[in-house]
């Protein structure tokens, strides 16, 4: 196993070894994994960790997700982390989401178990994904019509562009800036990217030269009909065929991490 630090970010080796279960991963999310993140932008930890064998075997299952936030100098953090089987099936169904962590390049901790889910990574990729990526930016639409707000706003552009691009070139792409040089997009997502960089919770109508909610509006209805389009051409397949695989992934993962007396 290895633990890295993430330039930019503080150590984060204590949090590893804190965890009450062993990790598999830890990588970074959120703004920082979507290339957009502000100078007060809290730090999104995501990864796997596994439970004992007599916390998955009894009649009442042990919760299979942790979570924790805490301030760590004035930056908050927050740590989410699922049982390997929890996380299994969620990239098997198949989730956006924690595909997107299971492959952040931002890598806090890392584990022989870790490089063999990214291995199975390109079978998990399918059509299906855009059903996540539509929906998250619908959702991240409707958070922006109520607040204003640029990270709602952004968070649609990107997940827009990242489903449009896993369409076309079956690649997990989550960096905002490098997907503006590979999918065609309004040309003031750039400056929008700067501008959310000095605030967290800034608002568009605070902008010079701000676009309009109008073509705003007309240019996430294009996307939208860019990701429909990209669907329909796509060559990925309608379902994954890595679901023994990971199975097995999860059976010896298991057996391989607990002590002796407990198996």
């Amino acid at each position: 196993m290895t633990t890295h630090t993430v330039s930019g970010l503080p150590d984060l080796t204590h949090v590893v070894a804190e965890q009450r279960h062993p990790l598999l991963f830890a990588t970074v999310s959120g703004a920082h994994l979507y290339g957009f993140p502000s100078r007060d932008s809290d730090v999104d930890l995501r990864g796997v960790h596994v439970l004992p064998l007599r916390d998955v075997l009894g009649l009442t299952p042990a919760p299979e997700t942790r979570s924790r936030m805490w301030d760590a100098d004035g930056l908050e953090m927050d740590l989410v982390t699922h049982d390997l089987a929890k996380f299994a099936r969620l990239l098997l169904r198949p989730n956006g989401y924690v595909l997107e962590q299971l492959l952040s390049p931002l890598v806090v901790h890392t584990t022989p178990e870790h490089t063999a889910l990214v291995g199975l990574a390109p079978r998990l990729l399918t059509v299906h994904h855009t059903r996540h990526y539509r929906g998250f930016a619908t959702k991240q639409w409707r958070l922006f019509e109520k607040t204003g707000e640029l990270k709602p706003l952004l968070y649609t552009f990107r997940v827009l562009l990242t489903g449009i691009h896993l369409m076309r070139a079956h690649e997990v792409q989550a960096d905002l800036p490098t997907l503006l040089d590979t999918v065609r997009a309004p040309n003031y997502v750039g400056d929008l990217v700067t501008a959310k960089a000095a605030a967290e919770h800034g608002r568009l109508s605070t902008l010079d030269g701000a676009p309009t909610h109008e073509r705003i509006t007309t240019d996430v209805d294009a996307l939208h009909a860019t990701l429909d389009e990209a669907e329909r051409s796509t060559t990925l397949p309608t379902a994954t065929d890595a679901a023994a695989d990971m199975n097995e992934l999860v059976i010896q993962t298991r057996l391989r991490t607990q002590p002796t007396s407990a198996v």
